[in-house]
């Protein structure tokens, strides 16, 4: 049975469904957020490429994160036709989260690009589970 997930209306939702599916440690469900070939700019000094290798970081991000995540304060949404930056202040003051959202053809939201700003202390080390999927940024070492 395919368990039936919301999805985003708006591309605001995400964040919301992200934090969602992070407190029921849903790592499908994370990854549903994505489209098939989104980058995320994780773990730290790698990008991440594709829904599938997302799912696989965002089991490992799961297993090692504290728990509850929290929604943190949205910053104004920048659209231009069916693209959205969509950002967060995150609560303890360590950067800015940043994505790029596409709508789809049906209506709904995913997220293309995906440049969370972790905290140290829950970036787990997680580049050798996920080669496949993750390649250097340019400069890292």
């Amino acid at each position: 049975m395919t368990e039936t997930r919301a999805r985003a209306t708006t591309p605001e939702d995400l964040a919301r469904l992200f934090v969602e599916r992070a407190n029921a440690g849903d790592a499908e469900g994370l990854a549903e957020l994505y489209e098939p070939d989104a980058v995320l700019a994780y773990p730290p000094g790698a990008t991440t490429v594709g829904r599938e290798a997302i799912r696989a970081v965002c089991e490992r991000m799961l297993a090692h994160a504290p728990r509850p995540f929290q929604v943190e304060e949205a910053l104004p949404t920048v659209r231009y036709g069916d693209l959205a930056l969509t950002s967060t202040r995150p609560a303890d003051n360590t950067g800015g989260r940043v994505q790029v959202a596409r709508r789809q053809p049906d209506g709904t939201w995913l997220r293309i690009i995906d440049r969370p700003e972790i905290r140290p202390e829950i970036r787990p080390e997680i580049r050798p589970e996920i080669r496949s999927g993750a390649r250097p940024e340019a400069g890292a070492e």
